[in-house]
């Protein structure tokens, strides 16, 4: 027993010479090229198994260990970026698309960045996006994006879409509490194409029950859709209101693209050639009517001057609410300022 002990600690207390090495006139090993002792004397003249002195690292080796230490903390965040994306993405053509393979030619992308820089925030005030806009507008590019961005940083994203949820759904019947759990438990959920997904009652109760059950996590949501915002507004029937009105309440309505368009290719860079649609030098606008109706007078009316632009924001709230029109507007700029869409220039 005592010599397994002897042959296992022994060698610990053990400092290899290297042919540059030498003694230093206090008697510890020196090395070669830094200069700097690899050894050390043991406190007060004490012993360790009859050794006076104890290994210690030159500048060499502590340079040498700091540099194996960074690549395995590098190798480690690649392998957990990778497992992020194969796990957060249902197609893998969305890995391309980031800011770097971005062609530059829509300013709005700026904003993306914003939400991401501003992350913490966001999710500390669960501040949503609902991205709306005509076909080829960027929207799933857009919110692509932000995904790999903060999947970099190694927060956890999934970004799907309804077909997708409903044919797992349909797939996993007895598991679905489990499946919509796990959903939710994302720091960020992105839905994608949002509208596109079948009509059935089967199908609207599910899109209901995700949506709700993201509500109660207390979570952001970004949502894509072709749909515009008068119809999201004005749905026709129950089913469809109660899916928008609850979306409406999670996500602030954001225009990416309007007025006047430039048309360019986005191949390659972008994961797949598609028309990007953007407007020079305009940032996109946020409107932020809340369950418009055109019977009813805005319950509070703000103005915001953006550049050359002046931004009307009116806002509506369901009767009974305790909260005042003041604080119901507070809320809405608060979210517009955090996911950077509201820079505000001082009046002439």
């Amino acid at each position: 027993m005592t010599d397994t002990i002897h042959n296992t600690i022994l060698p610990m207390t053990d400092t290899t010479a290297e042919p540059e090495d030498y003694t230093g006139e206090d008697g510890l090993l020196y090395c070669g090229k830094c200069r700097k002792p690899k050894e050390a004397y043991f406190p007060e003249g004490k012993t360790f198994f009859g050794r006076d002195r104890h290994p210690s690292e030159c500048d060499c080796q502590r340079a040498a260990r700091k540099e194996r230490e960074a690549a395995e903390k590098q190798r480690s965040h690649l392998e957990t970026v990778e497992r992020l994306k194969r796990q957060g993405f249902t197609d893998k053509t969305m890995q391309d698309w980031t800011f770097a393979n971005d062609n530059g030619s829509c300013p709005q992308m700026k904003n993306a960045a914003g939400y991401v820089e501003r992350w913490e925030q966001i999710k500390d005030g669960n501040y949503g996006l609902l991205l709306w806009g005509r076909v080829g507008t960027g929207k799933s590019y857009f919110a692509g994006c932000i995904a790999n961005a903060l999947m970099e940083q190694e927060v956890p994203v999934c970004m799907t879409n309804f077909a997708a949820i409903l044919n797992d759904l349909a797939a996993s019947f007895a598991g679905r509490n489990e499946y919509i759990s796990r959903l939710c438990s994302f720091p960020l959920l992105i839905i994608d194409d949002f509208g596109m997904e079948r009509g059935t009652e089967y199908g609207l109760e599910q899109v209901y029950n995700v949506i709700d059950s993201r509500y109660r996590s207390r979570k952001p949501l970004i949502v894509t859709t072709n749909l515009t915002l008068e119809e999201l507004q004005h749905p026709e029937d129950t089913a469809h209101a109660r899916i928008y009105d609850r979306l409406l309440e999670m996500c602030s309505p954001s225009l990416l693209y309007r007025g006047e368009f430039e048309e360019s290719r986005r191949t390659g860079k972008n994961g797949t050639a598609e028309t990007a649609a953007c407007r020079k030098g305009d940032l996109p606008m946020t409107d932020t009517q809340r369950n418009k109706r055109p019977a009813r007078r805005p319950d509070c009316v703000t103005e915001t001057r953006i550049g050359n632009t002046i931004l009307v924001v009116s806002g509506f709230f369901k009767e009974g609410a305790t909260d005042t029109a003041a604080d119901k507007m507070m809320k809405v700029l608060e979210a517009e300022a955090a996911a950077g869409y509201l820079t505000c220039d001082k009046p002439d």
